[in-house]
């Protein structure tokens, strides 16, 4: 950032600051007030909690004005998700120590930004009109008995070049200086934003609960699809192997007195071992397919909806020239599967709409369908894995899907960190 843009973001952020710290203070300090005032019959715990939430909302712009007039990013902070529905909700969200944290900055920075405000305004104003005051000194009422102008006001006497000379030599070095006065005034008010609208220990530590959970959420999707692949496992290929076993050892034993028959059970345990390889294929193919190491996730997905028992349309835009990590490829491929999976046996739907896209920070995933709808991420059902395996790589997935239809299923896959 240039040195005229920063000092035009700087005074930016000074001059509508007052304009902001007004309803904001108004709001944290009428809305305090009149929540404590009335808890004793119940109606102040609502007034508190819309409170918090507006304080919290005027401390998120204040947020965002001063990483824009920094250019620097402010430490981070953590608001507590206040969980449940109704009195419990409200009753929750009074417990959320950096929304209190919020509603005191709406308090404490107003009397800041009055004076910064003031500050900034009047320096860099004053300093111009003063740099400028020969072109505009005539206009102004005098008489001769009057001393004239600044330089009369510090010398006790009266001379119109000394007043210019003075009023000009000072307005020109508060023009030099105003990018270093604003600065200043800058740094204390983002030092006061910093102080009460972040909290790195909070945010720390609800990061490593997240991590916590994601690991946990990580280690039940793999048991999940270790369960699901024991059983897939046993109930196919673990019987055909069985069966064929059986077959050879039969075979064997007619070999020497029916060779037709022997025969015939040879040729029963050669498909047998056919279907079985096939159904090795396909498990194998759920988990992480050829195809998507060698050619990439278009190519997967493409061969996924081709082997579909529900028409798709598919539409991918990647970026082009380089593949994706492994891990968000492996996790945006079993997304659709699943999805796919879940479709074809639960929805109904005669066409399936799968779209995936990209940009720097995350792959979106999105999976529609024209069934019956009625699908959530309720425990027990297919879709709560799927969001347990999404949570492993810290992504995020939605559901909407009302009675009678359509069904849009929303995965976000993040790619900082992967």
């Amino acid at each position: 950032m240039s040195g005229s843009t920063r000092l035009g973001a700087g005074l930016l952020y000074l001059v509508l600051g007052l304009p902001l710290a007004i309803p904001a203070f108004v709001v944290a300090v009428a809305g305090f007030a009149a929540g404590v005032g009335t808890l004793v019959v119940w109606l102040g715990v609502p007034i508190l909690a819309l409170t918090l939430r507006a304080s919290r909302g005027f401390a998120t712009l204040e947020r965002r004005a001063t990483e824009r007039a920094t250019g620097r990013a402010l430490p981070p902070h953590h608001h507590r998700e206040a969980s449940g529905s109704g009195a419990g909700r409200m009753f929750r969200s009074l417990g959320d120590p950096q929304s209190w944290r919020d509603l005191l900055h709406a308090v404490v920075a107003f009397p800041v930004r009055i004076a910064t405000f003031a500050i900034a305004v009047s320096w860099s104003v004053g300093g111009l009109g003063g740099a400028l005051y020969v072109l505009w000194e005539w206009s102004l009422p005098r008489s001769d008995d009057d001393y004239f102008g600044l330089f009369g006001l510090l010398t006790q006497s009266s001379s119109r070049l000394g007043d210019v000379l003075t009023t000009t030599v000072l307005g020109v070095l508060m023009v030099l200086t105003t990018p270093w006065v604003v600065r200043g005034l800058v740094a204390f008010r983002a030092g006061v934003a910093s102080g009460l609208l972040t909290n790195q220990t909070a945010a720390l530590r609800a990061r490593a609960e997240q991590l916590s959970t994601s690991r946990r959420a990580a280690v039940q999707a793999e048991a999940q699809t270790l369960r699901r692949l024991e059983r897939d496992i046993h109930d196919g290929p673990q019987q055909r192997l069985v069966r064929l076993t059986m077959d050879l050892e039969s075979a064997g034993r007619r070999l020497a007195d029916d060779p037709e028959k022997a025969r015939s059970l040879v040729d029963e345990a050669l498909a047998q071992s056919r279907e079985t390889l096939a159904e090795l294929r396909a498990l194998a193919r759920g988990i992480a397919p050829p195809i998507l190491a060698d050619r990439g996730l278009e190519a997967a997905l493409a061969a996924a909806a081709a082997r579909s028992l529900v028409q798709v349309s598919l539409d991918v835009t990647l970026p082009a020239g380089h593949r994706l990590a492994a891990s968000v490829e492996n996790t945006a491929y079993f997304v659709v599967t699943e999805a796919l999976t879940n479709v074809a046996k639960h929805s109904g739907a005669s066409l399936c709409t799968v779209t995936v896209s990209a940009d720097a920070e995350r792959v979106l995933v999105q999976v529609a369908d024209d069934g019956v709808g009625g699908a959530h991420l309720g425990k027990g059902h297919g879709l709560a894995g799927l969001s347990d395996r999404l949570s492993a790589v810290e992504g995020v997935l939605d559901v909407v899907s009302p009675p009678g239809g359509p069904t849009v299923l929303t995965a976000e896959i993040p790619l900082a960190g992967l």
